[in-house]
């Protein structure tokens, strides 16, 4: 069983971002959105740990983020936020696809 550290990192940074909004601003939904969405990503990251063809959940979670995000700075106007959540989430994207494509060459 390969663990998926990626994905436990990119859960990770969820909370963290969730806590450093309530921290710097005083931002709740900041904090609760943080929690929910780490840990959200965290059960995505053990799923596709037991079954690395499992990425359903994780690739859900962090679409649904990603708009969340996305209307964020919609609104706001300001990348700092959305735009990290974006880059991370361009990582959980290559990895989802490094899982789910086979590298085999055919001869």
């Amino acid at each position: 069983m390969a663990v998926d550290w990626i994905g436990f990192c990119y859960a990770a940074a969820i909370a963290f971002g969730g806590f450093m909004g309530y921290k710097r601003k005083g931002s709740v939904m900041s904090l609760m959105a943080g929690i929910v969405f780490g840990a959200l990503s965290t059960y995505g990251a053990y799923r596709v740990s037991n079954d690395p063809k499992d990425i359903k959940f994780s690739l859900l979670t962090s679409g649904v983020l990603s708009v969340v995000m996305g209307m964020r700075y919609k609104k706001s106007g300001k990348l700092l936020p959305a735009g990290i959540i974006s880059g991370l989430r361009s990582g959980i994207l290559a990895q989802c696809g490094r899982k789910t494509v086979n590298f085999e060459m055919v001869y």
